[in-house]
């Protein structure tokens, strides 16, 4: 009898019992792909798992899992990440043990998997701390993003959160001040004194910050723009702004 191939090609498992053995054996999952109306003792078995384990789970149509590999996925694939993610509330106050102020970027939905590794890159450059994304609706840190980052991913923290409000509220009630770049502001950057802890929020590169995070900011500020396109790619912006900060605490 012939030994069945180990269900794993390129950053993903497929097959419920490969995904079980995978979360079981301590992989990092970014999440699981589920197909709708899925039943039976094993997929309840897997359902339990990926419940105690929070793993983000997306039920979808059978044609969807089709499209991501044509072999017998079983109704389920999981996207198995190449970093392991870290808590935000260990990070921070390790920073100030250390006896410097942190600095955060906090990430609200971009979901564009290079635009992503190149902010990994320039914020592991310019000395952030740690990148902070939600749970849902943003980037899967896959191969294309480890190889845009440079490798920075594999340097700098990245803490994956259920609720960015939620954790905005703490690193506020840690003492860092919280500043959201947003074409919405009236106030330049290099007008905002930056001094201090910080954490940076940068938006989605459909629609921005989400007016829910954007009350929990401390101050807006936005990047003068001079030509006739009025809007920069995410990256370039997480660039500018971090760059900012770190010009005016003398880091750079």
């Amino acid at each position: 009898m012939r030994h069945q191939k180990k269900k794993q090609i390129d950053g993903i498992v497929f097959g419920i019992r490969a995904v079980i053995e995978a979360i079981q054996s301590g992989k990092t999952i970014n999440k699981v792909l589920v197909q709708r109306e899925l039943k039976g003792d094993l997929f309840q078995e897997l359902w339990k798992l990926l419940q105690n384990h929070k793993i983000t789970i997306q039920k979808v149509p059978f044609q969807k899992l089709n499209g991501i590999t044509g072999k017998n996925h079983q109704g389920v694939i999981a996207f198995i990440s190449p970093i392991s993610y870290q808590n935000i509330e260990w990070i921070v106050p390790s920073i100030y043990e250390k006896g410097i102020d942190p600095l955060i970027l906090i990430l609200d939905r971009v979901k564009d998997v290079r635009n992503f590794g190149a902010i990994a890159r320039t914020a592991e450059c310019l000395g952030v701390h740690a990148i902070v994304v939600p749970d849902r609706d943003t980037a899967l840190v896959n191969s294309d993003a480890i190889k845009t980052s440079a490798g920075a991913l594999h340097k700098i923290p990245v803490c994956k959160v259920p609720q960015l409000k939620k954790t905005i509220s703490y690193l506020s009630e840690a003492g860092l001040t919280i500043i959201g770049c947003t074409e919405k502001a009236e106030k330049k950057i290099s007008d905002q004194p930056l001094n201090g802890p910080i954490a940076i929020i940068m938006g989605s590169e459909e629609d921005g910050i989400d007016n829910k995070l954007l009350v929990k900011c401390d101050y807006l500020v936005k990047i003068p723009l001079s030509g006739s396109i009025q809007s920069l790619n995410v990256s370039v912006a997480c660039a500018i702004m971090i760059y900012e900060v770190q010009r005016q605490q003398n880091i750079v």
